[in-house]
């Protein structure tokens, strides 16, 4: 039954990522016991998609160094590394290491202590942190017009009070304004309305965007659309996507570092149980200076260790 779950999620994922180095069977048997079952292979890791690209490239990074477990350490098995990575949103990452479908869920969001208790047999590691900036096409005059905007002209044109760009600014064009947001429900959709919304509904006419990638090239096709945005990716797309200042703070590292900026989110990994030894090896490396560094290679804030 955990076979068949696993392909079904594979098949109804927006995204799947998947890293395979060699092939390996699986067993029929359903262990208890996640350390003594060494078939337990593949690693599965989803959920959020503004890390299923950091976690993807670090399995990529993984497997190429070292082939099998044995090379990792040899007390493991000598069998090909497999991981797979898929992506869902955060929510679908923490239902999914809870009910065991995923070894790992990738979470972008504050945890209530609600469902922290659901891991405390397992792990809650933070690899980094993300920012969500107020993101604009760079053909969009606002980011020159009016580069900085207050929370409640946010609240106004995130819930349809404010509809075209001239109605923000009368320097601005009288076109409307295009709202992207991520999912209802998500990560991301919960940490903008925590710092910014406070409970203000957004507009029905807004673009409910599955991935944050997605989202970002709405941003980037788009010059009348604005949204919130991974900084990651606004990093990798300086000169097709302009962050906006909030309430006159600029979302630079420092602001960020120092809490400045408040529209920020953990990135997390989180299993269930106690990883087996496989598993565990590869959240080492994931905290490793070798995958911090992805951490930052892709525009995102790593932990300090």
């Amino acid at each position: 039954m955990r076979k068949r779950n696993w392909l079904s999620v594979l098949l109804a994922s927006v995204l799947a990522l998947c890293l395979l180095a060699g092939c390996a069977g699986t067993s029929n048997e359903q262990g208890t016991d996640k350390n003594a079952a060494t078939e337990r292979t593949p690693i599965k890791i989803g959920g959020s998609s503004t890390m299923a690209p950091i976690i993807a490239k670090c399995a990529d990074n993984f497997t190429e160094e070292f082939k099998t477990w044995n090379k990792v350490d040899p007390s493991l098995p000598e069998e090909p590394i497999v991981i797979f990575v898929s992506t869902g949103g955060s929510g679908f990452g923490l239902k999914s290491a809870v009910d065991g479908t995923f070894d790992f869920g990738m979470v972008t969001k504050d945890l209530k202590d609600e469902e922290k208790a659901q891991f405390t047999d397992g792990t809650i590691t933070q690899l980094g942190s993300d920012v969500l900036d107020i993101g604009v096409n760079a053909a969009n005059p606002v980011a020159k017009v009016k580069p900085n905007l207050t929370t409640e002209e946010l609240v106004a044109i995130f819930s349809g009070k404010i509809k075209t760009w001239k109605e923000l600014d009368p320097a601005l064009p009288d076109r409307s304004i295009v709202v992207a947001v991520r999912d209802l429900g998500g990560g991301a959709s919960e940490v903008f309305d925590k710092a910014v919304m406070k409970g203000t509904p957004i507009s029905a006419e807004a673009l409910q965007i599955p991935s944050m990638g997605a989202l970002a090239g709405k941003i980037m096709d788009n010059a009348d659309t604005i949204g919130y945005v991974s900084s990651g990716l606004v990093n990798q797309n300086p000169d097709k996507i302009i962050p906006l200042s909030v309430d006159g703070v600029v979302p630079t590292l420092d602001n960020i570092n120092s809490g400045a900026y408040k529209i920020g989110r953990p990135l997390l990994m989180l299993s269930k149980d106690k990883p087996d030894a496989k598993e565990q090896t590869f959240l080492d490396y994931l905290q490793s200076e070798k995958g911090l560094k992805v951490v930052e290679d892709m525009g995102y804030i790593p932990v300090v260790k």
